[in-house]
């Protein structure tokens, strides 16, 4: 579960924090279950074809290739039981593990260069982070309390911005994060940029972390 990144500073940070080879999709399911009290499901995975690493969903031109749900109802297949969890990916060992937002957390999604500038700032600002992901698709995830995305528009709005001008998007309800170490196709693995710990298993409210994030994609534009 403790895939992260190299080279950050403080101790949340990834950096310092070893990585843990070996451990199998399946194992890790069941921690993020076990562990963290996370809803995951399987999503796609992926396939040698022709030499080449190919989506199950056998689209050539796939986007997330291996990192994305692999049916329409996969909402009702999340689940947050070990044991369930356990079974499923023991059906599809390759397949990737995807966590729903909205339930037990709501992500705030930003561009990669935006994100470390931001864990920056709330580094020097003494925030207590919940867990953050690093995709191979460029974008940080952070993980915050459920319900936190409904409240985005209004925040970013009093801080002057405009939610449309800042390329910052809150998923809640009936969106997904996938979580390490998911591989997006030849382009690597999700990672995190700041692990799950006990430290924060209590995730910070969309309000604690608004100002650092809008600064940052302000920034970045």
């Amino acid at each position: 579960m403790e895939e992260t990144i190299a080279g950050a500073r403080n101790t949340q940070i990834a950096g310092q924090i070893p990585q843990q080879r070996g451990e199998s999709l399946l194992e890790t399911a069941v921690r993020y279950a076990e562990e963290r009290h996370w809803d995951v499901f399987p999503g796609t995975w992926l396939e040698a074809v022709a030499g080449m690493q190919r989506c199950s969903c056998g689209d050539a031109s796939c986007p997330a290739p291996g990192a994305h749900p692999a049916r329409p109802d996969w909402a009702t297949q999340a689940t947050g039981s070990a044991t369930v969890a356990r079974r499923m990916w023991q059906k599809q060992p390759t397949a990737s593990i995807l966590l729903p937002t909205g339930r037990t957390f709501d992500a705030l999604s930003v561009p990669e260069s935006a994100g470390f500038l931001a864990l920056a700032r709330m580094e020097r600002m003494e925030l207590t982070l919940g867990p953050v992901t690093l995709a191979p698709d460029r974008r940080m995830q952070f993980f915050v309390l459920p319900g936190g995305s409904a409240k985005v528009p209004d925040l970013v709005r009093k801080l002057g911005w405009s939610l449309a001008s800042l390329d910052l998007v809150a998923l809640g309800e009936g969106a997904y994060v996938a979580a390490p170490p998911t591989r997006f196709g030849s382009r690597g693995a999700v990672q995190w940029a700041c692990r799950p710990t006990p430290a924060n298993r209590w995730l910070p409210d969309a309000e604690e972390l608004i100002s650092a994030l809008a600064y940052a994609c302000g920034r970045d534009r």
